[in-house]
């Protein structure tokens, strides 16, 4: 265990009576979860430095990430501690703060999601190096949840989700598919090489685009472009988009829609794979949306139906939310074994980090708490649409 820094330049910095009062509080409501500090169970969080708990106290979410980074506490199982947490709803019971309600205020006022700052994600997120990314996933690069029904392994999962998602857009050779917020190209490549589709692909990430270009080779069924899916105005058969809706922004969502139904044509389908929240809110998780995803948030199905409401036929939806639990554990232990031989720019402080977000997101989809959809819509189909599973 690494010793707890010193006082004096520690950013969590409070006075002993209240850090007793917080320590008191913030037991008590572990308590109520089964969370026992420094217990004997895997989700029990060691507790190396006491000011811990004023940082948890003052700011839940982001307290509880930060001191992690800095060392604070240690825990064997995080993704069951964040469980505990939430399926107690710890986090509800000690309320919102006067910062939290301005930030929110924010959000409402804001567009965090424009055009001139849709980028930052790609820069801040997906850019970091494709050699962290190489070591955590499947060979095909697919940064979104695997599909574990009849799944031994990560790469199994990934390619049981391609061939899922493939079977749901019920292709047709020679057709035209978008696929926006394309990532590292995985998607596009398995489209183009097994259906024998032709596959454009966007992204903001300039560092994805390059790869999945590199990747295609000279494949003419396969285009990547470093594009805005607002700018899109050109006809497919098909459009798909997996792990990308989570960026969008809820003041943007009838505009992504307005842009699906402008390029899809009357006959064809889309298939939309993300994250959603159980409920409605307007700004992401506040600790990862400064380490991990700037701007992101996660959409609810009240915002997803009033902004696709008169604008496409919802035609099929699938949860898979469970099965993000698998993959992310999956990412982890790839993590995990391989950080060693990362790039000395991955600090110790940043591979923390790092697995804390990777866990603590696994236990809040194991807690139920976030979900994964699949959803199918259409725009003009006359015919029933049967759902492979």
């Amino acid at each position: 265990m690494t010793a707890a820094p010193r006082e004096r330049h520690s950013r969590f910095h409070v006075g002993l009576p209240l850090r007793r009062s917080a320590e008191h509080t913030i037991r008590g409501l572990a308590e109520r979860a089964g969370i026992q500090p420094n217990g004997p169970n895997p989700w029990d969080p060691w507790i190396g430095n006491p000011r811990f708990y004023e940082a948890v106290l003052r700011n839940p979410s982001q307290g509880l990430g930060e001191t992690y980074m800095e060392h604070y506490w240690e825990c064997e199982r995080i993704d069951l501690l964040i469980e505990r947490v939430l399926r107690a709803q710890v986090h509800r019971k000690l309320g919102s703060t006067l910062r939290l309600g301005i930030e929110v205020l924010l959000h409402r006022l804001i567009n965090f999601q424009s055009v001139q700052r849709a980028a930052e994600v790609g820069e801040k997120h997906y850019d970091i190096g494709e050699d962290l990314y190489a070591a955590m996933l499947d060979s095909a690069m697919n940064y979104s949840c695997g599909y574990w029904k009849e799944a031994n392994d990560l790469e199994q999962a990934q390619q049981h989700k391609m061939a899922l998602i493939a079977a749901k857009l019920d292709l047709r050779p020679g057709q035209r598919v978008l696929d926006i917020g394309c990532g590292w190209g995985g998607m596009a490549r398995h489209l183009a090489t097994h259906h024998g589709v032709e596959v454009v692909g966007i992204t903001i990430s300039a560092r994805q685009c390059e790869y999945a270009r590199a990747a295609s080779g000279t494949s003419g069924n396969t285009e990547f472009r470093l594009q805005d899916y607002r700018d899109v105005n050109e006809p497919f058969d098909r459009i798909v988009s997996i792990g990308m809706f989570e960026h969008v922004g809820y003041k943007n969502y009838a505009a992504f829609f307005d842009a699906i139904v402008r390029n899809l044509k009357a006959d064809g389908l889309v298939l939309l794979h993300s994250i959603f929240g159980n409920r409605t809110g307007f700004r992401g998780d506040p600790w990862l949306e400064k380490y991990i995803f700037p701007n992101g948030m996660l959409p609810s199905i009240q915002q997803f139906g009033k902004a696709s409401e008169g604008r496409l036929i919802p035609e099929d939806m699938q949860n898979l939310g469970p099965d993000y639990h698998r993959t992310l554990l999956a990412w982890n232990h790839n993590f995990e074994r391989t950080k060693g031989c990362l790039p000395s720019r991955y600090d110790e402080r940043f591979k923390r980090m790092w697995r804390y977000y990777l866990l603590s997101c696994a236990g809040a989809f194991l807690a139920r708490h976030i979900q994964l959809h699949q959803w199918v819509l259409s725009k003009e189909r006359g015919a029933r649409y049967d759902a492979p599973r």
